[in-house]
């Protein structure tokens, strides 16, 4: 099944036109515009066409429009140009505002090019973030405080993360009424072919565009100056674009553009502002459906149809993230220049929204291109998505519990805490509880019907308790059991028993038969005493309290001679013959089995796959271990868990361990290969 692209915001695929207009100007219009010739001046009249168009579009009026790189030359350009003529004014002791003001939620393109030119240019004003409010649009009060001391004043027509549109109209009349002389950037970059614009009729000074927001290829964009307003070249040389922007022009670039543009004129190609609406109010319905609790993080009637920001309750924005794109749906945590950075936020942060919906927001967004069949497959992925949380226990569920015997491993900032079922007794023991997975343990805990046997930890707890309370009140209990006198507490048929550690018997490690050892900090040297008395054996799965990226080990651990992690690799053109030589591997998929079940089709066609998540990894090396031959290849959606796998089973001593490098997302680029292999 095909992907569905959900992050127009970050980027857009290029409109089939656009390729073509792109193909026909390196093909045959590939003359430079500078020169004097036929074949330039045919290279200068298509470009001076597109100049023209989009002219037109914007009401460029006399500004100037230049085409560029995108928008974050744009914003520098603009920038520069403002900074260097208030140096200029103030060097003629002419009077200016000892603030560059920027809105709260701006792209951090803006306040980032400030601080850069400001220094550089020695004017070394008061950089300052103008506030919003909880809807996300300017605190106009705050504006009006400042704007008598505002040298320049930068806001954006339309949010990127939250789609919330910016009343500009308010803006430019507070400039009017307070007789600011401030410099006006208005970043208009989401507001391309979404909101109507006439910028001569405005008092803004510069804009800045970028075309692959708008289905144009990268790199190509356009700045518009107003009539009047200073202008400084960030780049010199050849004299281009009117002297505006040296350097030959990308003039394939400039031909796609043109094409968009053409589409965005013509009215037929693009949908209404009506259907956007309905649209997302489809995919609305959708969200609600599947994920109960969710919370829209911007105001619907103040912003873009073409953007939703949301936040479920009690689930990660990287956990919604593997799980929509196990069902190929693509969406982002937020801006793509710095969702890699995994911080909650700062657009919502500054909305004031509650810190774990700045931690947790997905943004979903498309443009204008988008058809009634694909929010239709979007919808129906959407709430497959809900259907395999709620199979996961990690949303209510009125399906019937699945119990059944198990190891599962919950980490959160590099601890880890390990649940214990038994499906016999329909019961469970939770090992060194973290508070942050306090809401995820009782989830799972009702959604199995299990009953809480006992909270016990390897060591005493540094919260003192309070995360075994958090639980206990969480499931509505008083008290669970203990363990009993003599060391143990029995879980359905088997026996969890403790055994006291340390020079002062301060550890305590955890022995589910000679099958798991649940050992806290204690290294592996340390479990030599147990191994000598006959409590574990060398194959005994050592669980530790520490995340640090091993998930389990044994006391028979490979120590040295591990390949590295390239050595784990197996990539997807070479997976086809390695399963045609061992028609015995097993693939495995780590991912979460919510993940798993959302999955939208496979590039394994006729291949078995086995699902074992990372979570549940512990439980199952020991039945690998008896078959230290037979092929495993881990996968998941990046590599990153993956690698985790192949890693401990090689340390194990599993010899045929690999991991699929780049995991499903180059997998699927590669599609065929893997097909041919079945």
């Amino acid at each position: 099944m095909k992907e569905i692209y959900l992050d127009s915001n970050a980027t857009t695929c290029v409109l089939p036109a656009a390729v073509a207009a792109a193909r026909q100007a390196m093909e045959h219009g590939y003359g430079n515009p500078s020169s004097t010739h036929a074949t330039g001046l045919q290279a200068k009249a298509m470009m001076d066409g597109v100049r023209q168009r989009a002219s037109r579009l914007l009401g460029v009026g006399d500004g100037r429009l230049m085409f560029n790189s995108g928008a974050t030359e744009g914003i520098q350009t603009a920038v520069l140009s403002a900074l260097y003529a208030l140096r200029e004014r103030r060097d003629a002791g002419k009077r200016i505002g000892s603030l560059l003001l920027y809105g709260a939620t701006e792209h951090k393109a803006v306040p980032e090019s400030l601080a850069h030119w400001n220094r550089l240019l020695g004017l070394n004003l008061d950089v300052r973030k103008l506030p919003v409010d909880a809807q996300g649009r300017h605190d106009l009060q705050a504006l009006d405080a400042l704007i008598g001391d505002t040298a320049m004043l930068c806001t954006m027509a339309a949010n990127n993360e939250t789609g919330v549109i910016s009343d500009l109209s308010a803006i430019a009349q507070l400039l009017q009424e307070r007789g600011a002389d401030a410099y006006w950037m208005v970043d208009c970059v989401q507001a391309l072919g979404k909101l109507k614009l006439n910028l001569a009729a405005t008092r803004i000074d510069y804009a800045p565009f970028s075309g692959h927001k708008l289905y144009a290829p990268k790199g190509i964009g356009m700045l518009y100056v107003r009539a009047g307003a200073p202008f400084t070249p960030l780049m010199m040389g050849g004299g281009q674009e009117a002297g505006l922007r040296s350097g030959t022009e990308n003039m394939a670039g400039i031909a796609a553009l043109g094409a968009v543009l053409a589409a965005l004129e013509d009215g037929k190609t693009f949908r209404s502002h009506a259907d956007l609406a309905a649209f997302r109010e489809q995919l609305v319905a959708s969200l609600e459906c599947a994920f109960p609790g969710i919370v829209f993080n911007m105001p619907f009637d103040l912003s873009l149809p073409t953007t939703l920001n949301f936040s479920v309750p009690g689930l990660s924005s990287k956990e919604l993230l593997d799980l929509f794109d196990a069902a190929r749906v693509r969406v982002s945590s937020g801006s793509a220049c710095s969702a890699a950075k995994a911080l909650p936020s700062y657009v919502l942060e500054a909305m004031h929204v509650p810190q774990w919906r700045a931690s947790s927001a997905i943004r979903l967004s498309f443009g204008p291109l988008i058809d009634a069949a694909t929010v239709a497959a979007a919808c129906a992925r959407i709430e497959r998505c809900g259907e395999a949380l709620r199979s996961s226990c990690l949303l209510p569920s009125a399906l019937a519990p699945s119990p059944h015997d198990g190891v599962i491993q919950l980490s959160v900032d590099g601890q880890n805490t390990w649940l214990l079922s038994d499906a016999a007794s329909a019961s469970c023991v939770v090992i060194d509880p973290a508070a942050a997975l306090v809401p995820r343990l009782a989830a799972f805990i009702r959604c199995q019907h299990l009953a809480l046997r006992a909270i016990v930890h390897t060591t005493a707890p540094g919260d003192h308790g309070a995360a075994r309370l958090a639980l206990l009140q969480e499931l509505d209990i008083e008290q669970v059991g203990r363990v009993d006198i003599d060391g143990e507490l029995p879980l359905g048929q088997q026996r969890l028993r403790r055994i006291e550690c340390g020079e002062n018997h301060e550890t305590h490690v955890y022995l589910l038969g000679q099958r798991f050892a649940f050992v806290g900090a204690l290294a592996s040297h340390a479990i030599a005493p147990l191994l000598e008395a006959g409590l574990v054996t060398p194959e005994t799965v050592l669980c530790a309290s520490s995340d640090d990226n091993s998930v389990c080990s044994t006391v028979r651990a490979v120590c040295d001679g591990v390949p590295s992690a390239s050595e784990l690799q197996i990539d997807a053109a070479g997976l086809p013959a390695l399963l045609r030589q061992h028609p015995d591997a097993i693939l495995v998929d780590v991912r979460e089995a919510y993940e798993h079940a959302a999955c939208a089709g496979t590039v394994f066609e006729g291949c078995e796959v086995h699902s074992v998540p990372l979570s549940r990894l512990a439980g199952q090396v020991g039945a690998w271990l008896q078959e230290p031959q037979r092929p495993l290849v881990f996968f998941c959606r990046s590599g990153n868990r993956s690698a985790r796998a192949a890693a401990c089973l090689r340390r194990l001593g599993h010899g045929a361990a690999w991991q699929l490098s780049g995991g499903m997302a180059m997998a699927e680029a590669t599609r065929h290969p893997l097909a041919i292999a079945a």
